[in-house]
């Protein structure tokens, strides 16, 4: 897909509908739609950034811009994360192809974040503008015999670029060159980052040719992907995007590449998704199985059990990508998304329950059996430990899906033990772990019946959020997925839900949430997915593509929420649940055609 604007900042942000992103397994840069990338956390998706303009207009960057007014051509080549950019002016129009390198292997040694420009015609000259900031600890410049070194923290970082790239201030701080790039002309630019390691300095040509080799990975891990049904290049998109949050050294699934963007502007709903959260990596699992991308649900599956069973009796809701404990949030000393305070690292959930989590793991585990694969035994002997605490568990009150500081007997996290005891259940029968099936089965009946008795209500023809409320949840829209139905129940509440939450194809997550959010693009997901398994799929086609047409001002990359009123986006990008939920929805209306 193509996309076409002039970029404008305004008070220095722009938009987060005009950033894409490049990756390499372990970390994400954020590129603006004038050619700023504006934050990449280096050398991992965890790291501190070394680019921070999204939370400070005047914070560090690395920017290719040309020096005259311009407007921009926009796209990612065809089954790959490797962006390409055309800049057009009244002198000439110029490519910069950009791309975090990977080698012939898989993920280098040293982070390789590489920007090629050509001359398309005429000449269009460029400004080169390599400002990192210092949240990695003192910044200092170095003139090494083989080149020079800035040093932030102990990273060691370096820009190559060609010699006739002009360098007109290098400073401790900061980098400005300046390069025209004039019909058949080409450069390539780079940024090399080591931590705590010898840092390689390869010929700039094989830093360009890498771009290449990057895009041919790239292209052949989409084209192994197995779906053929409607909306294949959607799909393809999506899973390339939420391949970006794989983190390659242990398999964790990382929420979004970013920290502290705001859910509403001015608001301060501004959290670090920077970390691994039980419910997204569950999901993002089953898309990955469902999508055909084996390696990557086996390496996330994976790392999931071993972090559990290493972590005591209880699950967790969140983990860092190590599988440790995530640290206790604190708040960064910067001006924030257009003045969205405060910028928070470190995640409070981490203390929470959410007993769905129960739900989310058997869950997983019944599809990777069902769909041929074999759960060995310590990841057998976890689970029925799993569901014989779910079992004591269930009864307790948590703070839900949504991770609410009031605790109550949320539905949905109900609904989540039900799932886990039946999937148990059946996973007993079939001989993938041990345990009493029938105990099981009867203690998912029971939540059922409890959850009818005490979380509908007639008044409203509808699950709420909680027992003994009126209030809703789009997130009950997720559980027609489970083969929650019964008696109409789930179709009434999805009427009811699109009634009072959904503003055209956009969902807000829960009763009141539109005063402090934007609406949430994974429950305008859940809301397709709804009227797919509920026997609906035509209008879950029709449903797709206006939601769809109202993504397509991104490019190709999904933020957590959108405002239905201007269409801007919300929150951190690119953000896991959203990319995932697309997928998922786009698989139910294959499944149920």
């Amino acid at each position: 897909m193509l996309c076409s604007l002039t970029p404008e900042r305004t008070d220095g942000f722009l938009p987060l509908e005009h950033y894409a992103a490049i990756g390499d397994g372990r970390s994400v840069a954020i590129i603006g739609a004038d050619g700023s990338i504006d934050w990449w956390s280096a050398p991992d998706l965890d790291s501190p950034p070394l680019f921070n303009r999204l939370h400070d207009a005047d914070g560090g960057r690395f920017s290719i811009t040309p020096t005259e007014p311009f407007r921009i051509e926009r796209r990612y080549r065809k089954n790959s994360n490797v962006l390409e950019t055309v800049f057009v002016t009244d002198r000439g129009r110029a490519r910069v192809t950009e791309s975090l390198n990977s080698g012939a292997g898989g993920r280098l040694p040293w982070c390789e974040l590489a920007r090629r420009v050509e001359g398309l015609s005429g000449a269009v000259e460029f400004e080169i503008v390599v400002a990192p900031v210092c949240a990695q600890g003192e910044l200092r410049k170095v003139d090494h015999p083989n080149t020079t070194i800035r040093y932030i923290g102990e990273l060691a970082t370096t820009f190559c670029h060609s010699k006739d790239v002009t360098v007109e201030i290098d400073e401790d701080e900061r980098t400005v060159a300046r390069w025209t790039a004039t019909e058949g002309a080409s450069t390539c630019i780079a940024l090399l980052v080591a931590d705590q390691a010898p840092l390689a300095v390869p010929e700039l040509s094989s830093i360009d040719k890498r771009i290449d080799l990057s895009d041919d990975e790239w292209r052949r891990w989409a084209e192994q992907l197995t779906y053929e049904g409607p909306f294949a290049d959607d799909l393809t998109r999506s899973a390339l995007s939420l391949k970006f949050l794989l983190f390659s050294k242990t398999g964790a699934i990382a929420a979004a590449a970013t920290t502290g963007l705001p859910e509403r502007i001015g608001g301060d709903k501004n959290y670090d998704y920077r970390y691994a959260w039980v419910r997204d990596a569950a999901y993002t699992i089953k898309a990955f199985l469902r999508a055909g991308a084996l390696a990557e649900a086996i390496a996330a599956f994976g790392w999931l059990v071993r972090t559990i069973s290493q972590d005591g009796t209880e699950p967790k809701v969140v983990y860092t990508l190590r599988g440790e404990n995530v640290p206790d949030e604190e708040i960064i000393d910067v001006s924030g998304y257009k003045g969205s305070r405060p910028v928070r690292v470190g995640n409070r959930a981490r203390t929470q329950v959410q007993l769905s989590c129960y739900g989310d793991i058997l869950e997983t585990a019944a599809l990777f059996a069902r769909t041929g694969h074999v759960l060995d035994r310590a990841t057998s002997r976890l689970l029925t430990r799993l569901a014989d605490q779910c079992m004591e568990r269930w009864q307790q009150k948590d703070s839900g899906i949504w991770e609410l500081e009031d605790q109550q007997h949320y539905t949905f996290s109900k609904i989540g033990c039900w799932l886990a005891l039946s999937q148990a259940a059946e996973l007993a029968r079939d001989g993938h772990i041990d345990g009493d099936a029938a105990r099981w089965q009867a203690e998912s009946e029971r939540i059922r019946r409890w959850i009818d008795e005490n979380c509908w209500s007639e008044k409203m023809a509808a699950y709420t959020l909680y027992a003994g409320t009126e209030k809703l949840d789009a997130a009950i829209l997720l559980t027609t997925r489970f083969g929650f139905e019964h008696d109409d129940r789930l179709l009434r509440t999805r009427t009811t839900i699109e009634r009072e939450l959904a503003v055209g194809p956009l969902v807000y997550r829960y009763s009141g949430a539109s005063e402090e959010e934007g609406a949430f693009v994974a429950c305008s997901c859940w809301l397709v997915e709804a009227y797919a398994f509920l026997g609906d799929v035509t209008r879950a086609k029709e449903m797709l593509c206006t939601l769809l047409n109202a993504l397509s001002i991104n490019f190709g990359i999904l933020s957590e929420e959108i405002d239905p009123q201007t269409g801007a986006g919300l929150g951190n990008l690119p953000q896991g649940l959203s990319h995932l939920a697309l997928l998922h929805a786009i698989f139910s209306i294959q499944e149920n055609s």
